[in-house]
C-alpha cells in the first residue's frame, strides 16, 4: 500500500483497536492459477496471538475461494474505516490561491500472514462462538450460540470452512487531510460536518491520530 509518511499509521494497539472496530474485512487470496479471489467477511482478531495478532474468520463451504486458495499461502485483509469526498470549496486555499482539487479522505488497514483452512467442528464452534460474543456482549439482551437448539448449530457448522490468518505485517494508512495547512483541515472538518460525516470530521480535526 502507497503511504506518504503524513498518513502512516504504524502504532500496533492503535491498529488492532480499529480492526477490532469495523469489524469486517475484504479477505484476498490468489489462486493456483493466479487468479485474485476476494470475499467480505467478518473478522475475529486475537490480538496476542503472534507478534501481529491472529486474524479468525470464515466461509460458506460453497465459496469456492477456500477449495481454490493453497495453505499456507499468503493472504491479505482489507479493513475500511469512515471515508468520504472532500471539496475543494471548504478549502480556505481556494480563495487564496484556487490551486485546489478535490480528493478522498479514509482510513483503511491491510493485514498480511499465510492463510489456512479448517474443517474442526470444535475449533469451528470456537470461532463462531467469539464473533457471535464480540458483536453481541454490549447487547441488553445479549444472543449466544447455546440459545440455538445443539442439532440446528452443528448443522450450521457443517456448513462452513474456518481459516486462520497469523500476522507477519499490519499497516494502517490515516488519509485525513494531515498535509494541508490548518485552515484548510478546519474547513474541511467544518465541511464534513455539515454533510453528516461525522466520524472523517473527527480524525481531520484529531490530525488523523485517533481510532476511527
Amino acid at each position: 500500500m502507497y503511504r506518504p509518511t503524513h498518513f502512516k499509521e504504524d502504532r500496533l494497539p492503535v491498529l488492532h483497536q480499529a480492526m477490532a472496530a469495523i469489524g469486517l474485512a475484504n479477505l484476498v487470496t490468489v489462486g493456483a492459477d493466479g487468479a485474485p479471489q476476494a470475499s467480505p467477511l467478518p473478522l475475529l482478531l486475537r490480538a496476542d496471538e503472534g507478534p501481529y495478532g491472529t486474524l479468525y474468520g470464515h466461509v460458506a463451504r460453497a465459496n469456492p475461494q477456500w477449495r481454490e486458495t493453497p495453505a499456507g499461502s499468503p493472504a491479505l485483509a482489507i479493513f475500511m474505516g469512515p471515508d468520504a469526498y472532500i471539496s475543494p470549496s471548504w478549502y480556505a486555499t481556494k480563495a487564496e490561491t484556487g490551486k485546489v482539487v478535490p480528493t478522498w479522505n479514509y482510513a483503511t488497514i491491510h493485514a498480511r500472514g499465510p492463510i489456512t483452512f479448517f474443517e474442526d467442528a470444535d475449533a469451528l464452534l470456537d470461532l463462531v462462538g467469539g464473533l457471535t460474543d464480540r458483536h453481541e456482549g454490549a447487547r441488553t439482551a445479549p444472543w449466544t450460540v447455546a440459545d440455538a437448539p445443539a442439532d440446528f448449530i452443528q448443522a450450521q457448522l457443517r456448513g462452513i470452512i474456518g481459516f486462520r490468518l497469523m500476522l507477519t505485517s499490519v499497516e494502517g494508512k490515516w488519509k485525513m487531510s494531515q498535509n494541508r495547512p490548518v485552515a484548510d483541515r478546519d474547513g474541511i472538518a467544518n465541511g464534513l460536518a455539515r454533510d453528516g460525516a461525522a466520524g472523517v470530521a473527527a480524525l481531520v480535526r484529531a490530525g488523523g491520530a485517533a481510532v476511527p
